[in-house]
């Protein structure tokens, strides 16, 4: 089955521009309040249905706030309403307050001309396909509004930030303190604002907080983990020993050491598994995607750690990690999974997890991460006519034997065709770089001039 609206994460798109209308979202809304809603998905704990909704900083999100609130209002359904609140941060409350479902109205790290909606299951989780697919289903069907009284009420939820921020302090351990650190905390002017800085305030760290005034349309411009030079800017200019950097809706993370040298997803995840490792917690291995450095499987594997590989996207890591039983996995991205804290990725968790570990260790990440050193890695991306299999192509599979035969297995190839457009993703790993690069442009080159059909 093909979905028409959902993507790997939600709906998104470009606001004003179909599927995010008011109008859609309104069907949206009451199409996921009749689903989610059901007993038979979200087990009843309170005498009505009721889901939570929270948004990021971007101008946009109240229009879509009130869209939703109406759509779910006329299938029967209450509506608790929590602001600005970052991505897992919807995931916690919902599981916290026993709701049927929860939705985070964001585009990520998209700019603020763009928006999207997220789904939560009771359980704080992504919807199974299943689910999706049954809410694009009843979004083809006509909007019927349930008797006046039965339809759905509203409230605000006001001790929502307090406790988000509880949950984050409590995933870090109780015999540890960030007291003597100066941190530098980027919340690209997105759901994070408020109550990151605040965290890692309350656990004893001086903070300076930038990307922290958001005005509707400054979201993810120029700052938080999708333009981190300007973190490792400031933690230089304030002499902070980290900086931390968040996205828009606060689910992915970037960090700096004292120097300003950035840090990546691959890096950060290998300093959390490592020090679980070294104190016995880590249960069973890592999962990381087809665009992990493969450095980090090599050096995982050197200290006895099992690594597995997901599609690229937070939620086949997460669906892997549900599939082996383990609890870490990440992107190098900044999408980082710890299940035993939080049922998603969540930046702040994240940055705390890797805290944890540089405190206890008494290290910088630059020392700490010092024996995983990241292959070059060279991603070219080739246009194709539509319609052409590129990957059955004689010459661009000779390309690919004779790269691998060169690397030895000290480096990897990865073709991978674009969900979105007529793109294959050509990703070469070595220890090289200059040879990565020729021979990431060799294959490049194959897919472009494909071999020609031999005359009968």
């Amino acid at each position: 089955m093909t979905r028409k609206y959902f993507g790997t994460d939600g709906i998104r798109g470009r606001v004003g521009e179909s599927p995010i209308t008011p109008d859609f979202v309104l069907r949206l809304g009451y199409a996921a309040g009749l689903v989610l809603s059901r007993a038979d998905i979200a087990p009843p704990h309170r005498d009505r249905p009721a889901v939570l909704i929270g948004k990021d900083t971007r101008i946009s999100g109240y229009m879509l706030e009130a869209a939703l609130e109406s759509g779910l209002s006329a299938a029967g359904v209450d509506t608790l309403l929590v602001g600005p609140m970052p991505t897992p941060g919807v995931a916690f409350l919902t599981r916290a307050l026993r709701l049927s479902a929860g939705i985070m109205v964001s585009a990520s790290h998209n700019p603020f001309e763009d928006n999207g909606i997220k789904f939560f299951s009771a359980e704080g989780a992504k919807l199974p396909d299943a689910v999706e697919y049954e809410i694009e289903a009843v979004l083809a069907q006509p909007l019927v509004t349930r008797e006046s009284a039965q339809l759905g009420k509203a409230e605000r939820v006001h001790d929502a930030e307090g406790r988000y921020i509880e949950f984050c302090k409590g995933t870090f351990a109780k015999h540890r303190t960030l007291r003597g650190l100066k941190l530098v905390v980027d919340c690209a002017h997105g759901a994070c604002y408020r109550l990151g800085p605040r965290v890692f305030q309350e656990l004893g760290a001086e903070v300076v907080a930038i990307g922290a005034h958001p005005n509707g349309t400054n979201i993810n411009h120029g700052c938080g983990a999708t333009h981190p030079s300007t973190l490792a800017r400031a933690v230089v200019e304030h002499g902070a020993d980290f900086g931390i950097a968040f996205d828009g809706d606060g689910d992915r993370l970037a960090m700096a050491d004292h120097d300003g040298r950035l840090f990546d997803g691959d890096q950060l995840l290998y300093a959390i598994a490592r020090h679980r490792h070294e104190i016995g917690r880590l249960r069973g291995g890592v999962a990381g995607t087809l665009m992990t450095n493969f450095a980090l499987e090599r050096r995982l594997g050197e200290l006895g750690i099992p690594f597995a590989r997901a599609k690229v996207g937070d939620r086949y890591v997460l669906e892997l990690l549900h599939d082996r039983g383990w609890e870490c996995g990440g992107e190098n991205s900044g999408h980082i999974l710890c299940l035993d804290c939080h049922s998603t990725g969540d930046a702040i968790i994240s940055a705390l997890q890797v805290l944890e570990a540089l405190v206890a260790a008494g290290q910088t990440l630059g020392d700490y991460t010092r024996d995983l050193t990241l292959l070059p890695q060279v991603l070219v991306n080739v246009r194709l006519e539509r319609g052409r299999d590129a990957m059955a192509d004689a010459r661009v599979n000779e390309a690919v034997a004779s790269v691998e035969s060169q690397l030895a297995g000290r480096g990897r190839v990865l073709l991978r065709p674009s969900g979105t457009e007529p793109v294959i993703r050509v990703m070469v790993e070595g220890e090289d770089a200059a040879k990565v690069r020729a021979h990431a442009e060799a294959i490049a080159d194959a897919l472009r001039h494909p071999a020609r059909p031999v005359a009968g």
